[in-house]
């Protein structure tokens, strides 16, 4: 032992130092609660001191764990989809499906799926596209693709189908379905052409839907890829089906669709978008069994009928 220093006497049972020296007891601990925190003699005592006391709140605070650790493996892999999508939503206000990023993305992965599509009906000039639009009604473009070759080859001009009677063409657009209809709407567009246009298509809406047979869709397929004017958008059963399946439309009319379309895709953007969509559906977004796990826009289509999903699917949004 060192001279002059007294060694330190150890605590009595149930007492403890704290680190101003004064020695305090359990029990001298429990009386002191509802102090002011900087007058309680608990906060000078060790840490071991105030578990032996049984004092709440000694303990440290338990790290929380990552719920994502203790799950499968195909459940965190759910998990981290869920997750990464939720990064890519808007991080403000509520869902909006027509937000302009969210029609800028959906445009985008359009472009890089289809870059150059374009109107699949085989045609010359705008009177034989006008015929196999009229012809493609409720029917493929595969189909009437089979039928024109000949037909255009038998009648070549607009005045050829003016001099025709309905029945004579019948036989030769008999596999198109409503046949009858049909030839009397050709025969009748081309008679209106040569009488009132001076046998050329005309080059705008309103003229155009004064032909038989020609509503909306027909008008701006002949408008759009023949004449490249973007007057509205083309609205067949597979652009009719996507775009509620992507939320950009509510309603169910062709013409209210076509209306919600034009406001929000970009009047640059409307012919090449409707392509687009019409192709997209022949190749993944089917009516039924869509292609949902082949799809670029699987992770931003909240489609109730979707096949599979990464994403909340939402009530209301689908065919």
């Amino acid at each position: 032992m060192v001279r002059g220093v007294t060694p330190r006497r150890p605590a009595k049972s149930g007492r403890h130092e704290g680190t101003d020296g004064k020695q305090y007891s359990a029990k001298a601990l429990v009386k002191t609660k509802g102090l002011p925190k900087s007058a309680h003699p608990s906060s000078q005592i060790s840490r071991v001191a105030k578990r032996s006391a049984g004092i709440p709140g000694s303990h440290p605070p338990k790290t929380a764990k990552d719920p994502s650790l203790s799950l499968p493996k195909g459940r965190a892999a759910s998990v981290a989809r869920k997750d990464e999508n939720k990064a890519t939503a808007p991080s403000h206000g509520r869902y909006n499906p027509v937000a302009s990023e969210r029609v800028a993305e959906i445009l985008k992965r359009l472009d890089q799926l289809y870059p150059d599509v374009t109107c699949a009906l085989t045609h010359r000039d705008p009177w034989e596209l006008l015929v196999a639009t009229i012809l493609s009604a409720q029917s493929t473009d595969v189909r009437v693709n089979l039928v024109t070759p000949e037909l255009f080859k038998k009648y070549p001009t607009v005045q050829d189908f003016a001099r025709l009677e309905p029945q004579q063409l019948e036989p030769e657009v008999r596999s198109t379905g409503f046949f009858r209809n049909k030839s009397k709407s050709v025969v009748g567009a081309a008679r209106k052409i040569v009488n009132e246009f001076g046998g050329k298509v005309p080059e705008n809406m309103d003229e155009l839907l004064t032909l038989p047979g020609v509503a909306r869709k027909t008008a701006n397929v002949v408008l759009g890829t023949w004449f490249g004017k973007a007057e509205g958008l083309v609205v067949d059963t597979h652009v009719h089906r996507i775009s509620r399946r992507l939320e950009l439309t509510k309603n169910d009319d062709p013409k209210n669709i076509e209306q919600d379309l034009m406001k929000v895709i970009p009047r640059e953007r409307r012919i090449l978008f409707s392509h687009q969509i019409i192709w997209h559906g022949r190749k993944l977004c089917f009516a039924r069994s869509p292609k949902c796990v082949d799809c670029p826009l699987e992770n931003i289509c909240h489609a109730e009928d979707k096949a599979w999903s990464t994403v909340e699917k939402h009530k209301g949004a689908k065919v």
